[in-house]
């Protein structure tokens, strides 16, 4: 990629909006009485424009202090304005005079044309910054988890009130002689079904998520692509680089979580169909009869679709008996880190091995997690 090309287009297309040269009391009335302008809403996100101005133009970092990450000092025909993101977002900044806010408006105009003809290095920014380690994980585990929760709930209470009303039947007269019979429990347990389903779902939605960053605290990714390559893998794989199936507990577990979620996939993620007859009924003296035959079932499946009733107990079982066994042992820090802080995962903090030394115990990652979050809810709130 030819970064010089590319800079001489963005700069064509930034027009006039140049770098500010001012005088120190100008300069200096600017910082101190600059207001917001309602221009500065219509920008590209910071990061870009952070991109756009110091790191492809070269225009002046004016510095962090408290409340603003970084600044920039831009001219548009004479008029001076800052370029700031602070910690309302980021703005450009004039001072109050009859033509501030048109002209801020040209300088958001300019801005965009040059983010849009700075696409490529953008781009390119990005690909090389993949090859690093100076990137952060997004972790949703919690919001995912909590999503399990919720299913599994739900299932729970509805499993119970079916069990309650077992022995319930209502009778409606529905005409002079004739009347209807409803049974409670098999509503109840229908529905008991539904909220199963949507939390085996929800359940493997969450492991592809966790299993990925449980590798990352264990080290073994330490760069975006290898984060990105994880991501792109199976299922399998991602169990494998969380947890050791040489244990023979993550190993039992792996085997009848796969079955489950190889069911689960070939029959309610397909259409309800099945890879193995399952929605099929052959033609016979005896009548319809399901393709898949009992002498063929396995016993030890979880079982999906037509002539093969959903274990819904036992699957439910299961995922709840591997969520308690994923916290255990060597894997129970990273539940501090990922679940009770939800912190991203932090690259460089794997190629220091500041996440080595603290998935040693519960404590270190205590102490280590409570330290990030400070340094996090700092810079959040760009306590510089």
């Amino acid at each position: 990629m030819d970064i010089d090309e590319i800079r001489q287009k963005v700069q064509k297309a930034i027009g006039p909006l140049k770098q500010a040269e001012l005088d120190q009391p100008i300069y200096h009335q600017l910082f101190m009485s600059a207001k917001r302008t309602d221009a500065g809403g219509k920008l590209p996100p910071y990061y870009l424009v952070y991109f756009l101005l110091i790191d492809l133009l070269g225009f002046r970092n004016n510095g962090q202090w408290d409340k603003t990450a970084w600044s920039v000092t831009v001219d548009y025909e004479g008029t001076p304005f800052l370029v700031e993101h602070r910690k309302f977002g980021l703005g450009i900044f004039g001072m109050e005079k009859p033509k501030t806010e048109a002209i801020a408006e040209r300088v958001a105009t300019c801005l965009n044309k040059a983010a849009k003809a700075a696409r490529p290095y953008f781009e390119w920014r990005a690909s090389e910054a993949a090859k690093q380690s100076h990137l952060n994980v997004v972790n949703r585990s919690r919001a995912l988890f909590a999503r399990v929760e919720f299913y599994l709930g739900l299932f729970d209470a509805r499993t119970s009130e079916a069990e309650a009303r077992k022995g319930e039947r209502i009778r409606t007269q529905t005409g002079p002689n004739t009347w209807s019979t409803r049974y409670p429990a098999q509503n109840l347990t229908r529905e008991a079904r539904w909220f199963a389903l949507s939390a085996i779902e929800s359940f493997f939605s969450w492991t592809e998520h966790v299993f990925i960053h449980i590798a990352t605290l264990r080290g073994l990714c330490s760069t975006g692509e290898d984060v990105a390559a994880l991501a792109k893998s199976d299922w399998a794989d991602k169990y494998k680089a969380a947890l050791d199936i040489t244990h023979k507990d993550d190993k039992r577990f792996y085997d009848d979580l796969a079955v489950l979620r190889r069911q689960l996939r070939n029959f309610v993620a397909h259409g309800s169909f099945g890879k193995e007859g399952e929605a099929l009924l052959f033609h016979s003296g005896a009548g319809a009869v399901p393709m898949l035959l009992p002498h063929n079932r396995n016993p030890s499946v979880f079982r999906f679709g037509s002539g093969l009733d959903f274990r819904t107990a036992p699957s439910i079982d299961l995922i709840k008996a591997f969520i308690a066994h994923l916290w255990t042992g060597v894997r129970s820090p990273a539940k501090i880190y990922l679940q009770d802080y939800e912190l991203p995962v932090v690259l460089t903090r794997v190629k220091d091995g500041s996440y080595a030394a603290a998935m040693c115990s519960d404590a270190d990652m205590e102490e280590f997690a409570r330290h990030l979050a400070g340094l996090f809810d700092r810079h959040a709130n760009m306590d510089f």
